[in-house]
Parts: C-alpha cells; structure tokens; sequence
C-alpha cells in the first residue's frame, strides 16, 4: 500500500493536492470539457497562514469545494475566473445583431462612461449582489443618478449577467433583485405624469394663439395635442405622411437625437421600437388646417430642405430651417409658460382672484395630455391603446383608471341617496 503524500507540516494531502517547494498548494482536475486544469492557494485550510508578502484569499479546500460544485452545475470555473464582466460585455453586443442603432449606441455609451472602467474589470466569477448593489448606489450618490439613469445601466448589466449565467460562467444573476431593493432604500417611486387640465391646456393655447413671440409654435403644438404622438415621431413628420384626402397621419419612424461612438449628437431616423409604433392617426379638423397652415407658411419663407437617413421633406423646421430638437422644444414650451403665468398672475391681481397657473411640463406631457383627453370621452381601451402606440394595454389601463378617476366620483356622488343600499 502507497503511502499518502503529506505537505509540510505533515498533514495528508487528498487526492488531485500536491504542495510546491516554495509552500504553494495545487489541486488538479479536470474541467467539464475534459481539459487538465490546476488551482493554487498559499493554504491548505482556513486556519493556515499566509506566508509573509503573500496574498491569499480563499484556502485550497475551499476552492475544491467549489469546483466540484461548479462542476455538478456545469460552470466553468477556469474560463469564469479568466473572464471579465468587460469581456462578457462585448460577447453580449456582438450577439444581439437585432439592437437598433440607437439602442446599441445608448447601450455603449452608458457601459464606456460608467461601467467599463470600474466594475467592468472585474472577473464575473468575483461579482455578487452586494458589490452591484455597491456600485449602482456609487452611481446614485457619487454621479447623482436619477431613476431613469439607473434603470437604463440596469437594463444593459441584467441580460450580460443572465448570458453569462446561461454560458456557464455563473450560477446566479448578481443583478436579480438589485433594482427593487435600491429603489426601496433611496424612497424611489416611479414618477406620475400628470397631463394638463381642460383648463390649463386651454390657457396655454391660447396664450400661443395671442403672442406675437410665440405664435409660430402654435401649429406644432396643435399637431401635439391633436394626435398624441411622441415628439420624435411629429418632429420626424414628412408631408409625405399626411395625406389630407383620407384625413389621416401615418406614423412609421421617429427622427431622434442621440450621442455617437465618436462623441457627437445628431439626428437620425428610426423605426417604432415594437409593431404598435407603426399606426394610422386620423386627424381631427383643427389639426387639418394646423398643417395646412404650416404647409402655406413653408410656401412663402422656403421649405424644410433637410436630408436625414434618406428621409426629406420634413414638416415642422426651426428658424435655421432644419428640424426641430426635442430639448429645443422644451426650451421653448418652458419660455412660454413663465411668460404665460407670469400674465396671468398681473390679470388675477387686478381682478382679485386665485390665478390658474401652468405648471412645468415637456412635450410628452402633451402626449400625456391628449391620452387623457381620449380617455375621457372614449370607452374602449382597444381603439385607445392603437391611436397612442401602446405596446401594452397596460400602459393604456393606467392612463384611463387615472383620466376617468374623478368622473367616477361624480358619478357615485350623483347617485348618492337615490339607491337603497342599507
């Protein structure tokens, strides 16, 4: 009988263990696709110690332990150990070949800013939940994120860590559970968009009407409030998608504004992100000769000359005679409420009364607006959801349940005594 191979302090080593003469522990095996791998650690066991101006982190029976577990599972433990959340990363791009163009230079940008210099070089087989957790509150506290920022860093790690799990470089999502729990810690609720009131929408418009500052913006926000699309899909609105015989709109592209891989912002065309995106809007009367007016305006000071992508012929342009940007729009929307409540407020004054103020708003609330109008005078949510582009009816559902709130209770408040209920 062979007499079993001791280390240094004449302890039995176990199968596949062996100790080098400069004291270093292996352990060799044999990984899941049958190739010959070795582990080292400066100790045998935990209680050991680590030789002087020697690093060690875990003992060479732990690392068993998990090989062999990793094993059972089928992950991979030397090409985890050899993989960084960074390597992981650019697998996970090449492979989703569907991304648009814009998601696929938001996603970059994001991941090159925030994530491929700090957590991104890490090995993926050393990331667990509390240094994601760890990370996305450096995001919060140290670069000031706000929850949109947050759910779009989440929404590229999640599916990396998921490919990764399915590849059989980890056992678990690191991410899984992540959001939910720093959303409770930082009090995060998910915002509420609150369209304008009758009243309000009212006001605004017809302060747009009466300015001679802001009155060629009336026709943009008329087309807005009129037909509830996003704004890259009306400052992306070709005259070659109106078709004023049938009285329609067809909406089949955004124009959007975005950062490049080399820095820059500019504007490019793109397909709706799901099927709903691409609908037919009718257009209402006002809308019909707000664009008219457009088109007659365009005849005597030149039209909209500019090429995008391949698209042309574009109805709305800035004084520059390009198209417009979205956060140039919102400039302006926020110019001409000040200017719009600061009137008001002189008015109410003098007529000795509470002033009806305007309060912020972006160009989606005016999306937001026309939904909640729409839900207001039409029941069924099918026709509703297809007009707005609603991928989920969900999304419509929560604009009703809100838009008709106080409509229910004036209508319990008029049946209150008439019925016998005790």
């Amino acid at each position: 009988m062979s007499e079993k191979r001791r280390d240094n302090k004449k302890r039995i080593l176990n199968n596949g263990e062996s100790q080098r003469k400069d004291g270093k522990y292996e352990f060799k095996y044999v990984d899941a696709n049958g190739v010959r791998r070795s582990a080292y650690s400066w100790k045998l066991v935990d209680t050991d110690k680590v030789p002087e101006g020697k690093r060690c982190d875990m003992s060479l029976r732990e690392i068993e332990k998990q090989i062999r577990r990793d094993l059972e599972d089928g992950i991979s433990t030397h090409n985890a150990n050899s993989k960084t959340l960074n390597d992981i990363y650019n697998t996970y791009m090449e492979s989703k070949t569907e991304l648009k163009p814009s998601t696929r230079t938001n996603y970059k940008y994001m991941y090159k800013k925030y994530v491929s210099i700090s957590i991104g070089k890490r090995r993926i087989s050393t990331i667990k939940y509390s240094d994601i957790k760890k990370f996305y509150n450096s995001l919060i506290l140290e670069k000031g994120f706000k929850p949109n920022s947050m759910e779009s860093i989440h929404t590229i790690l999640h599916p990396i860590f998921t490919m990764a799990v399915r590849d059989g470089y980890i056992r678990t999502n690191p991410t899984d559970d992540v959001m939910r729990e720093i959303k409770k810690s930082h009090n995060w609720e998910t915002p509420k968009r609150h369209a304008l009131t009758e009243e309000q929408q009212e006001i605004f418009i017809d302060f747009v009407a009466n300015s001679k500052e802001y009155q060629h913006w009336l026709p943009l926000f008329t087309v807005f409030l009129g037909t509830g699309c996003r704004v890259g899909e009306i400052i992306g609105l070709t005259w070659e998608d109106c078709n004023f015989k049938e009285g329609i709109i067809s909406i089949n592209h955004n124009l959007i504004y975005r950062q490049q891989d080399n820095g820059k912002c500019e504007m490019h065309i793109t397909t709706p992100k799901t099927e709903s995106g691409k609908r037919i809007v009718p257009m209402f009367e006002a809308v019909r000769k707000a664009l008219l007016q457009e088109k007659m305006r365009q005849m005597q000071i030149g039209f909209n000359t500019t090429i995008i992508d391949g698209y042309s012929g574009f109805v709305f342009k800035n004084r520059f005679g390009y198209v417009h940007n979205p956060h140039a729009i919102n400039r302006a929307i926020k110019r001409i409420y000040t200017a719009c409540n600061k009137q008001e407020m002189e008015r109410a004054a003098k007529e000795r009364r509470e002033p009806i103020l305007i309060p912020h708003f972006s160009c989606h609330s005016l999306r937001h607006t026309f939904c909640t109008r729409f839900c207001e005078n039409e029941t069924d949510l099918k026709i509703i959801q297809e007009i707005m582009g609603h991928a989920d009816i969900s999304t419509t559902m929560n604009v009703y349940n809100e838009a008709t709130k106080e409509r229910k209770q004036a209508s319990f408040a008029r049946l209150e005594g008439k019925i016998k209920i005790c």
